[in-house]
């Protein structure tokens, strides 16, 4: 864990206001959620500032985050928090960093865990997040936690706080995240998924390749079940690749069951990814969805301690 209490140009600001951001229609526990740290944190850190901010449609928690940041400006002190899944909080986090970027504000975000599969609260939180937003409204400070940013040609560069993937594992794992239901109907979603797949072809270092499937990730875990590395870490300056390349669809399986099973090999990397598209292909941002044309060059890198956050 990096933290960063100093002081001077660029250090992070005591704790002032809060800002938690909730989808109203959710039928999962965001809504309800929101509302208890809400009540909570004014009862242990009454000198917070503390608002809870409605999502009116896709996208809008992170015209959210961004307001909230560029209405803090400089001075800092905001926290925005996503009372969602990791869907949610990637919305959260591409707003912050923009706010940042055009120089409109300094912020920090959080995930309230409130999905199904919350891969990252369960990689990177190992206390209640109220207990970690009152240490940092008492002059604890923010952590800082590294990004993966994900740049394709013709369209902005966005930010992922978990994994970035082409190909049948992020398939597969998007379809376990959407749902909570139980081992057999599971295993269904799985199996349909890999009888439906079609490789995909990629050009890495002049080559063509032929893949199945291209993870990157910058916390250990993936869809609730697949432990990806025992040795990374969500702030130390490198992102894990797992690449499987096009197979039968039964060594596909396998593959993907080995994965699963933390025994698929894993490769850490500081230098940035670069790939062209040889067809138009999904790539998955923590579960977001972007299309991606033929012939487009695609470029992954990692932002050393890029967000500001508590955990």
């Amino acid at each position: 864990m990096s933290t960063d209490t100093g002081a001077g140009a660029g250090a992070d600001r005591r704790l002032r206001e809060v800002v938690v951001v909730l989808n109203p229609n959710s039928t999962g526990d965001g809504p309800a959620n929101a509302r208890a740290l809400a009540e909570e944190l004014a009862q242990r850190a009454p000198q917070l500032r503390v608002r809870l901010a409605e999502t009116q449609h896709a996208g809008h928690a992170e015209d959210i985050a961004h307001d909230a940041v560029a209405e803090a400006g400089d001075a800092g002190g905001v926290l925005v928090v996503s009372a969602s899944g990791d869907g949610g909080y990637h919305e959260v986090v591409n707003g912050v960093l923009r706010a940042q970027r055009t120089g409109r504000g300094v912020g920090a975000a959080a995930v309230l865990a409130s999905g199904n599969a919350n891969d990252h609260a369960t990689a990177t939180q190992d206390r209640p997040l109220a207990d970690a937003v009152v240490e940092a409204a008492e002059g604890g400070g923010f952590d800082r936690m590294d990004l993966l940013e994900v740049a394709v040609t013709g369209q902005d560069p966005r930010v992922a706080h978990s994994y970035v993937g082409v190909g049948i594992t992020p398939v597969a794992a998007a379809a376990l995240n959407e749902h909570d239901l139980d081992a057999a109907k599971e295993t269904y979603l799985v199996v349909r998924a890999f009888w439906r797949y079609r490789p995909l072809t990629i050009v890495h270092d002049g080559r063509e390749v032929r893949i199945d499937s291209l993870v990157f990730a910058n916390i250990d875990r993936m869809a609730k079940y697949a432990q990806l590395s025992d040795t990374s870490a969500p702030d130390d300056g490198r992102y894990e690749t797992l690449l499987i390349p096009h197979r039968s669809k039964l060594r596909l399986l396998a593959g993907f069951l080995r994965v699963l099973r933390g025994r698929y090999e894993v490769r850490s990397r500081e230098e940035p990814y670069t790939f062209t598209t040889r067809n138009p292909m999904p790539l998955q941002m923590d579960g977001e969805v972007v299309s991606v044309p033929g012939g487009t060059d695609v470029t992954v890198r990692c932002l050393p301690l890029a967000l500001r956050t508590v955990r």
